[in-house]
């Protein structure tokens, strides 16, 4: 029987530019062949991909193509390539008047903390970088 257990990292301080995720994560009680998700907003303010102004122009400046809008809602296909609302910006969980953008490069991002998690532990693990995908003008997420 196969068998899957998830569970948070609780009890750290607030993730900002430079904190060391490769650290955060390496301090787990990882086993190998493990599988570690980020989501893409903590590996985004270590990044410093945190910025301030207005959310609009973050999604205009984010944005390669815009495939639809509807009401408020605007669906872009971004930087990375990926089809989404509002281009990833999120003004949750972020101080009032700043938005947070997706990673540059998420891959090389998650290879980052995996090589790090490898190099303190031994352990071999995989690592992604997630975050919440909805469909635009459906209900729910995923």
């Amino acid at each position: 029987m196969t068998r899957i257990e998830a569970w948070p990292v609780e009890g750290i301080d607030e993730i900002t530019e430079g904190s060391d995720l490769g650290a955060l994560v390496s301090a787990l009680d990882l086993l190998e062949g493990d599988v570690v998700l980020v989501t893409s907003k903590v590996v985004s303010k270590t990044e410093g991909r945190l910025r301030s102004g207005d959310r609009e122009d973050a999604i205009r400046e984010e944005t390669v193509r815009v495939v639809a809008r509807r009401a408020p809602t605007t669906i872009v296909e971004n930087h990375l390539g990926l089809v989404m609302a509002a281009a990833g910006v999120d003004a949750s969980n972020v101080a009032p008047g700043h938005v947070v953008l997706l990673p540059k490069d998420p891959d090389a991002s998650a290879r980052t903390i995996r090589e790090r998690v490898h190099a303190e532990t031994g352990r071999n693990v995989a690592v992604l970088v997630t975050d919440t995908a909805g469909r635009a003008w459906r209900t729910g997420q995923t």
